[in-house]
């Protein structure tokens, strides 16, 4: 607690002792209030300097791959208590390796590779831009190959020569799939399922961070 007060003391703010038992009790630290910070352990450490970068109201926040080193429950109790920040018009710039933290979390997202940023850009319209969906068809009798008079689609078998899988844009206004169902119709290929998969966050980061996208 003397730690926080300090820190909070340093920017001129003035005492608020119940905002800072509130960080305390949300990073799991109200036990440990009065104990020195030499003898926490590292997990702790992080969430004592998480309560100080806050203790003084922050217009704007960065954190540092905050999460890294906590269990779950801490995790999410820690994101909760950032989008209360976020919602209250806290600016906060993070790094994470988390991707689906910063699918949930973040506004707006920046990728890097090899120290330079390839894409910043609003999740919303990343997700739009770069994102595509799968359709994956589970055939009734494997296929040794697909068929040349398929091979202009964007239509793949999977390795085990047990299902179909057409990728498309998530967004576009003809997806063609009606087509593509007829034609596999007039080749003879029955399928007996099928499923969509939309790209998450990580497949986008992956692709960028491996130079298939630009």
């Amino acid at each position: 607690m003397a730690t926080l007060r300090f820190s909070r003391g340093l920017f001129g703010k003035p005492p608020d002792p119940a905002l800072l038992e509130r960080l305390l009790h949300e990073l799991a630290l109200w036990d440990k209030r009065d104990a020195r910070i030499m003898t926490l352990s590292g997990g702790m450490k992080r969430r004592v300097m998480i309560a100080k970068a806050l203790a003084h109201e922050p217009k704007i926040l960065f954190l540092d791959e905050p999460s890294a080193g906590v269990d779950v429950e801490l995790r999410h109790g820690m994101w909760q208590m950032v989008r209360r920040l976020r919602d209250a018009g806290t600016t906060i710039i993070l790094t994470t390796h988390y991707i689906e933290e910063a699918e949930e979390m973040a506004d707006r997202i920046g990728v890097m590779r090899s120290g330079q940023l390839v894409v910043v850009e609003e999740t919303c319209m990343l997700m739009r831009k770069l994102g595509k969906r799968q359709l994956s068809l589970s055939l009734a009798q494997p296929l040794a190959e697909l068929p040349g008079a398929l091979a202009t689609l964007p239509l793949a078998l999977s390795d085990d020569r047990q299902s179909l899988i057409y990728t498309f844009d998530a967004h576009a206004g003809d997806a063609g799939i009606a087509s593509l169902l007829a034609r596999l119709g007039e080749h003879g290929i029955a399928w007996k399922d099928l499923a969509t998969r939309e790209s998450s966050l990580e497949d986008i980061f992956v692709d960028l961070v491996h130079g298939a996208r630009t």
